[in-house]
C-alpha cells in the first residue's frame, strides 16, 4: 500500500555550506508550524548530514532537492541530487574528521536509505517516528472547519529569473501561511 503524506515541503537549492544553515531553519520552522518540534533536532541533524554528503561529493553539481513528508506516523525526510553514485556506511577511523554521516543518521532514524532515479540521480532519505502526540487531528485529514491554517503549507524555491539573478545559486523562498491573513514569503 502506497499512503500519500498528509504534509509536505520542498526546497530546491545548490548544496553549499551558507545555504545549509538556511535548509535547516526552514525544516526547523516548518517542523514547528507542523507542532513536530521533538522531530527538530534529528531531523535538522539529518538533513545537515545529507546536504554535507551533496556539498562534498555529488557531481557534476551541487544542485538538490530536500523534500520532508509527514504520514499518519512518521516523517519522512530526503535529499536528491544528479549524481548516480550511491553512499555507503564506512566504518571511520577514530582520528578522521569525517565519513560518519550515515552512521550518525542511521543511529538516531527509524530507517533510511538510497533510491535511485530514472535520471540517473538518487535520493538519501532517513525517517522518523512521529508521535502521535505531537501530530495535530488536522495532519492525518483534511482540516477542521474554523482552522486557519493551510492545509499544506509549503518550502518553495523561487525562480532565479524572477529575481533577476542571471546565474549563481538559486534564491530560494519560503512560505508560511499567516494566521490571520494571506501567505508570508521570505527569501534569502
Amino acid at each position: 500500500m502506497i499512503s500519500k503524506p498528509s504534509r509536505h515541503c520542498t526546497v530546491e537549492l545548490q548544496a553549499l555550506p551558507s545555504r545549509i544553515g538556511q535548509v535547516r531553519r526552514i525544516v526547523s520552522a516548518q517542523l514547528r508550524y507542523w507542532h513536530l518540534d521533538p522531530l527538530i533536532d534529528s531531523a535538522a541533524l539529518g538533513v545537515t548530514e545529507l546536504l554535507t554528503n551533496v556539498h562534498r561529493h555529488a557531481e557534476p553539481d551541487k544542485q538538490c532537492r530536500v523534500e520532508i513528508a509527514l504520514f499518519t506516523d512518521r516523517l519522512t525526510v530526503s535529499v536528491r541530487d544528479s549524481d548516480p553514485r550511491v553512499p555507503s556506511l564506512r566504518g571511520a577511523d577514530l582520528a578522521a574528521t569525517c565519513g560518519r554521516g550515515l552512521a550518525l543518521v542511521a543511529s538516531f532514524s527509524e530507517s533510511w536509505g538510497v533510491r535511485p532515479h530514472d535520471d540517473g540521480g538518487k535520493a538519501v532519505w532517513f525517517t522518523l517516528h512521529a508521535p502521535a502526540a505531537a501530530v495535530p487531528a488536522s495532519a492525518a485529514g483534511p482540516p477542521t472547519p474554523g482552522t486557519s491554517f493551510a492545509p499544506y503549507p509549503l518550502c518553495t524555491p523561487a525562480p532565479a529569473a524572477a529575481h533577476g539573478v542571471p546565474a549563481g545559486p538559486a534564491p530560494m523562498t519560503a512560505e508560511w501561511p499567516d494566521r490571520n491573513g494571506p501567505r508570508s514569503a521570505v527569501a534569502w
